[in-house]
């Protein structure tokens, strides 16, 4: 049998980090808040065509030496079609953005739609999905503490929230853009770090069953140290796809990126440490996984 990994024996140092991390997190929520972007603020969007492709860096470059430095710059189909997006709700703002691009652009630039996003509708994006993230992580207390035991559902949706938090915490602290490809990338981590987890506590459940004399902490070394192959295995090529998607993938995904680059290490570091502490914490034992035995009650006469 190969050598077994004692994780537990540094859990109370881990969990102690761990709370000072969440801590600072939420302190950094409250404080400074989220820098949220025009998906949940409001602005204009302004959609423009040129004659010739152009190069979005070029059309940032020319923005910000026009005083527009906030605006945010994406490409919208082909590479003739330039979407804008930026604070402000002046109706002629299309045609002065336009205006401010024709000086250098090689070709015509005309205006093809100039949209205003409300900050009301801003705010009721914000509140769906953030009640979209509790919904979640509600949910997947249901389906642990269903598909397992109701320690399990605790241990999972408590880690969740860590990473959760931990990722928001990052974007608070470094004011980081948080739009709704942001928001995509929390979700998305929830069901990455609740996958990682999942494996884990089915490998403890199996291994209640056959190591019987073995003790908690024990069954949780054993379980992490088999698992810890397809762990290690999932996290990394998860994320050199996404280092990748950092890399090549434009200023507009950046920010998606590093929200599942964050999650990611925050998941893979949850599912060892955060969520099978808590079980410790809770004092799981062989007897919570087995099923209640229901008598049979003698109807007869």
């Amino acid at each position: 049998m190969k050598r077994v990994i004692n994780f537990m024996a540094v859990r109370h140092v881990v969990m102690v980090a761990t709370l000072l991390l969440t801590i600072g997190s939420l302190a950094s929520l409250a404080i400074k808040g989220l820098n949220f972007g025009l998906d949940f603020t409001g602005g204009t969007l302004i959609e423009l065509g040129y004659e010739q492709p152009v190069e979005l860096q070029q059309v940032r470059d020319q923005l910000a030496g026009s005083g527009y430095a906030g605006a945010v710059v994406q490409s919208f189909g082909a590479t003739t079609d330039v979407l804008v997006r930026m604070p402000g709700d002046d109706p002629l703002l299309g045609e002065k953005i336009a205006e401010a691009l024709r000086g250098d652009a090689a070709g015509a630039v005309t205006v093809k739609r100039v949209e205003f996003v409300g900050p009301a509708v801003g705010e009721e994006l914000r509140d769906q999905g953030g009640l979209g993230i509790l919904l979640a992580l509600g949910g997947i207390l249901v389906y642990v503490a269903f598909r397992f035991q109701w320690k399990f559902g605790v241990g999972a949706v408590l880690s969740l929230f860590h990473d959760v938090i931990v990722v928001l915490g990052v974007f608070s602290f470094f004011q980081i853009n948080f739009d709704l490809t942001v928001l995509a990338a929390v979700l998305a981590v929830i069901g990455y770090s609740l996958n990682d987890t999942i494996v884990v506590f089915d490998r403890i459940r199996e291994n209640f069953r056959v190591l019987r004399k073995t003790e908690l902490i024990e069954n949780i070394n054993i379980s992490t140290t088999q698992t810890l192959l397809r762990t290690t295995a999932t996290s990394v090529s998860t994320l050199l796809a996404v280092v990748a998607l950092m890399v090549f993938g434009g200023e507009n995904l950046w920010g998606f990126s590093l929200a599942l680059i964050i999650g990611v290490v925050a998941g893979t570091y949850s599912s060892v440490y955060i969520a099978s502490t808590l079980l410790v914490w809770l004092n799981l034992t062989r007897d919570d996984l087995i099923p209640p035995v229901v008598e049979e009650v003698d109807e007869r006469p």
